[in-house]
């Protein structure tokens, strides 16, 4: 029996290595990790997910986020994905155990960066910065409890920020707002580190700053998330693609699009996807 041919034929490596990485958040927060992403990684591929439709994430209950969180998942990986960027830290804390449990592809979470925040302060005091959601995870009281190294961790939920960021923009009145009342107690207790503890903060990270002391230092997680997904793609022989960026939204793409092009600074189609 003569054996079929591999003339033409692309390895499985070969094949995996031209797949799209994808990223998925519940709004356009998760825009600065992708900027972050296509920095370090120029040659990839990536596939940004926008699942507006639920958003926000911060007021849905844990056991939704979770079957979301894996249902997307699921949805990408057979969409062709060859790895996955969880970038929001409210679907992080609901649902990382989750996702990395039912997808056979990597799988890199955000998460807010207490551990260098606690290593970078010199008045032993930080500032969380994030949704409520995030901060009441059972997953943020493991890090601060393993991380916070008897420092006074400062957890501010800002509920309605990343909606004013997203949809009202970084520079108006209502974000202004609500930062006057979430930076204030942060600055009164004498943090000197601010974790930004969601994807839309880096967006408003000179408005946090000049409510804070001079010297403050903020921290974003994007890079540290880029370089973990380099690190996990070099080892699985993965790394290859063409510089290519799709983005989709399981809301309505015509509004989404705009944001984008704001958020973004440059226009971008938006197509419309459903998990």
């Amino acid at each position: 029996m003569s054996e079929p041919s591999a003339r033409g034929a692309l390895s499985p490596v070969i094949r995996l290595n031209h797949q799209p990485i994808a990223v998925f958040d519940s709004g356009l927060g998760g825009l600065t990790v992708l900027h972050a992403l296509r920095g370090r990684l120029p040659h990839e591929d990536f596939f940004y997910f926008a699942d507006t439709r639920f958003l926000p994430y911060g007021d849905r209950p844990e056991s939704f986020l979770r079957e979301r969180g894996v249902a997307i998942a699921h949805a990408l990986a057979a969409r062709g994905s060859k790895a996955l960027v969880v970038a929001c830290n409210t679907a992080t804390a609901a649902a990382a155990e989750a996702i990395r449990a039912a997808t056979h592809i990597p799988v890199v979470a955000l998460e807010p960066g207490v551990k260098p925040a606690v290593a970078l302060t010199r008045s032993g005091v930080v500032g969380v910065l994030a949704t409520t959601r995030t901060l009441e995870s059972e997953r943020f009281r493991r890090l601060v409890a393993e991380h916070g190294n008897g420092r006074r961790v400062l957890a501010q939920p800002c509920p309605g920020l990343a909606e004013a960021i997203e949809n009202d923009g970084a520079e108006s009145a209502q974000a202004a707002a609500l930062l006057d009342d979430y930076v204030a107690p942060l600055a009164a207790a004498g943090a000197d580190v601010v974790v930004l503890g969601c994807t839309h903060y880096p967006w408003v990270a000179e408005a946090i700053a000049r409510r804070m002391p001079p010297g403050t230092t903020l921290l974003d997680t994007g890079e540290a998330v880029a370089r973990q997904l380099e690190r996990l793609l070099a080892a699985g022989n993965l790394l290859g693609g063409s510089g290519r960026l799709s983005v989709a939204t399981s809301g309505a793409p015509a509004a989404v699009a705009a944001t984008v092009d704001r958020l973004w600074g440059r226009h971008l189609p938006v197509d419309h996807w459903e998990p």
